[in-house]
């Protein structure tokens, strides 16, 4: 009886003794298949050499950027072509001198146009750019430019074009800003012209006009053409030199900046100046002209040099790229050497193999009652 059973259970040990072997393979052959998986996943998450990946930029520039760019030019427009925003009608003095200049007729009829302005803010700075980037793009190494932007599986922005819509873009909105403060800045202080009395045309008897020191509040005292008299209450500051000047200042600096080609010491002083004695001219034109006080002028020049300043500063970096930062270095992941130990998960023993293992081969059987 007790042979019988014992001889029943050795076989049985010896298939669990194989359950325990095939447990303890597939145990060991579980972390090599993770490690392997996982390294896979981690080459295809890590970027191509030449390529930046960003889900931001394209949402902020469709849904931040345009929004603001858009109001902006309907600020500028409002401004410019509306009367939303009424001009504040400020005083005179009887006989005032300052302002007693002859009408020198329409900003049309002027030696600098505002057509001719808006032509050369807009023309220069774009060719500028557009031939600046084109040069330095081709010219640098591959290694120094920036690198493309992906943004989905079909969204590939390249560097070059990213440039130009990023420089032609802040200097757009730029342009639309230096318009805005310009024009704020007429409507709210209403600050006369030199031809004001001249476009005005008071009725000095009705008005009671005997001494030169006596102020003028009434706001019919003129009975000139409204429309010029309601241009010739916005003087201050002077939009068409701040305009000019915020271009003059846009570009200079990005000539200076950018262009870093040898031979060119006496080239980009040339430039830079040229554009700044163009700026120069236009409010001195408008001086001579009557159609601005020197403080206009200086105003506007300030107005504009303050806001291209800050937009390459501060907005494009001064034209520099954009460099990510590096990213620290991983230890490499040591693979699993031949011969080395391998951690084996403990199985569950079968009671008849560890009572089967405990006796000697040569001990005679016990009695199972």
């Amino acid at each position: 009886m007790s042979y019988s059973s014992s001889l029943r259970a050795l076989p049985l040990s010896r298939t669990e003794t194989g359950r325990a072997a095939a447990c303890s393979v597939q145990t060991a052959a579980r972390p090599v298949s993770a490690r392997r998986s996982l390294v896979k996943e981690e080459r295809m998450a890590e970027p191509k050499p030449g390529v930046k990946i960003s889900t931001s930029i394209l949402p902020c520039f469709l849904f931040v950027e345009l929004v603001i760019m858009a109001g902006t030019v309907l600020l500028a427009y409002y401004f410019e072509y509306t009367d939303t925003f009424p001009v504040y009608v400020q005083g005179f003095f009887c006989h005032d001198r300052t302002l007693s200049k002859p009408y020198p007729g329409p900003d049309e009829g002027s030696k600098v146009p505002p057509v001719l302005i808006y032509s050369m803010v807009s023309a220069i700075p774009t060719f500028t750019i557009l031939a600046g980037e084109l040069t330095s793009f081709f010219l640098k190494p591959e290694g120094t430019q920036e690198k493309t932007i992906v943004t989905a599986d079909c969204c590939y922005f390249n560097p070059l074009l990213r440039r130009i819509v990023r420089f032609l873009g802040v200097y757009s909105f730029g342009l639309f800003t230096t318009t805005i403060f310009a024009n704020a800045g007429q409507v709210v202080t209403g600050n006369q012209t030199p031809h004001f009395l001249s476009a005005c045309r008071p009725n000095y008897t009705a008005l009671g006009c005997h001494l030169v020191t006596q102020y003028i509040t009434d706001r019919r005292a003129c009975t000139g053409n409204p429309l010029i008299v309601a241009s010739a209450r916005k003087s201050f500051p002077s939009k068409d030199a701040a305009l000019s000047f915020y271009a003059a200042v846009y570009i200079v600096m990005y000539v200076t900046v950018v262009f870093r080609t040898k031979g060119t010491r006496l080239a980009k002083p040339t430039v830079c100046l040229t554009l700044l004695s163009l700026a120069v001219l236009v409010g001195v034109v408008r001086v001579t002209e009557y159609r601005n006080h020197w403080g206009d002028v200086l105003a506007g020049y300030f107005t504009g040099g303050a806001i291209a300043v800050f937009l390459v500063t501060c907005v494009v970096n001064n034209f520099q790229q954009t460099r990510p930062a590096a990213l620290p270095s991983r230890p490499p992941r040591p693979d699993s050497a031949p011969g080395m130990p391998v951690v084996v998960l403990p199985c569950v023993e079968n009671p008849l193999e560890k009572l089967s293992g405990s006796q000697a081969p040569g001990s005679p059987f016990s009695e199972i009652t």
